[in-house]
């Protein structure tokens, strides 16, 4: 019983707090959406950019060449998405990456360890059987917002 009061004090008394600090963030220099979702959402420090393909923002198609090329593609829309809030990738706490073919892992990994410095975000790796628009890989990151210095 107490667990379930204290489930419904924190989705009383946190929900309106939590969406009155949401914030959408979006740039022209990576693809629009192609569904009812946002690029990336700022909410409670945190970034939260939904997945991207390796879709060219100028032609809006998928970048020909493979999980290789898409990388490189993908990389450059996120690098896009967090720049559009003042951020770069070594803001980045977390990524999920969404793979078609697992025996790429390797090259997409080399590709992918060229955008981080030593100090790496933590990752998932999935192999999946499909993604939108025939793409070979998908990723997701979460990065920290930085805490604006208070004026003294």
């Amino acid at each position: 019983m107490k667990k379930a009061i204290f489930i419904l004090f924190l989705v009383s008394f946190s929900g309106p707090a939590l969406m009155a600090q949401k914030q959408i963030v979006r740039t022209e220099l990576a693809p629009e959406p192609v569904g009812p979702y946002s690029q990336a959402v700022v909410a409670n420090g945190m970034l939260f950019v939904a997945g991207q393909l390796g879709i060219d923002p100028a032609t809006r198609k998928l970048v020909e060449g493979g999980a290789e090329k898409e990388v490189v593609r993908i990389m450059e829309n996120i690098r896009a998405i967090l720049a559009a809030r003042g951020m770069n990738l070594g803001h980045v706490v977390n990524t999920t990456i969404f793979m078609k073919d697992l025996r790429e892992f390797g090259k997409v990994n080399q590709l992918y360890a060229s955008y981080f410095t030593s100090e790496y975000p933590a990752r998932t790796t999935v192999g999946v059987s499909d993604l939108p628009a025939g793409a070979a890989i998908e990723i997701a990151v979460v990065a920290a917002v930085p805490q604006r210095k208070r004026k003294k």
